[in-house]
């Protein structure tokens, strides 16, 4: 398995606020000082890696070339799960095999393999900190990570799009598991019918609309609002289809 120079970490996790992501930090300025640590996003839908499988390929889409991307959403952590190692183009993804990669490998031409290397300790519930963060940083220096060939991690046969909430941001909007439709088309959430609008300020304040976000996904929004309220969706909730107005 060659290794390609990799010339930052960037973090994905369900963290939050606490102490986890500032022992993962610390931990990779001690073994990786001349590396760049980029904290992606530490606010996904905790236990999720189902939702966060699919705002992963937009997460990195635009994202700088030669990027090792450690992605932790894990509540499978000690049980009966394995960590995997992909490489799409010229990045590289450490993350347990519960899915999280999975519509990742399948939009891109991708490798995979299982990890083979256990360090000598680690904890029982903190694996980002004390195998996937080793692991990272082995393919860093361009060390051994036992890498086991895999043709079909978890997640392999799941659709190519989800037709749910992935993500409510700091305003309220909601990312969904859809890219765009013909923009003539309303999107259907419960009994409302959302036309679509290419930003916020075609729309008066308070109406509710679905529109492309920067990250190439369809995201629902209430102009001066919050859409997760106005709308009463939460991460995991079901949105669509696309119909024509009525």
């Amino acid at each position: 398995m060659e290794i390609p120079a990799i010339e930052r970490i960037a973090l994905v996790t369900d963290f939050g606020a606490g102490p986890y992501l500032g022992q993962m930090q610390a931990a990779l300025d001690a073994c990786l000082p001349d590396h760049a640590v980029i904290d992606l996003i530490h606010d996904l839908p905790p236990f999720r890696p189902d939702l966060a499988a699919y705002l992963l390929p937009a997460l990195v889409r635009d994202m700088p070339p030669r990027t090792l991307y450690l992605c932790v959403v894990d509540p499978g952590v000690g049980g009966v799960r394995d960590g995997v190692i992909a490489r799409i183009g010229e990045d590289w993804f450490v993350a347990p095999d519960n899915g999280l990669l999975a519509p990742h490998l399948m939009a891109g031409v991708g490798q995979c393999w299982r990890i083979g290397w256990l360090p000598p300790r680690r904890s029982a519930t903190f694996h980002g900190r004390d195998w996937f963060l080793p692991v990272a940083a082995r393919l860093c220096r361009g060390e051994d990570v036992g890498p086991i060939p895999l043709d079909r991690p978890v997640g392999h046969d799941w659709p190519g799009m989800l037709d749910r909430v992935l993500y409510a941001d700091h305003y309220g909007n909601l990312m969904t598991g859809l890219r765009s439709a013909d923009h003539a088309q309303c999107l259907r959430v419960g009994e409302r019918l959302l036309p679509w609008a290419r930003t916020f300020c075609a729309v008066e304040a308070g109406g509710a609309f679905w529109y492309e976000n920067a990250l190439g996904l369809v995201e629902i929004a209430v102009n001066q609002g919050r859409a997760d309220r106005v709308l009463g969706l939460a991460p995991g909730d079901p949105v669509g289809p696309f119909v024509m107005p009525e």
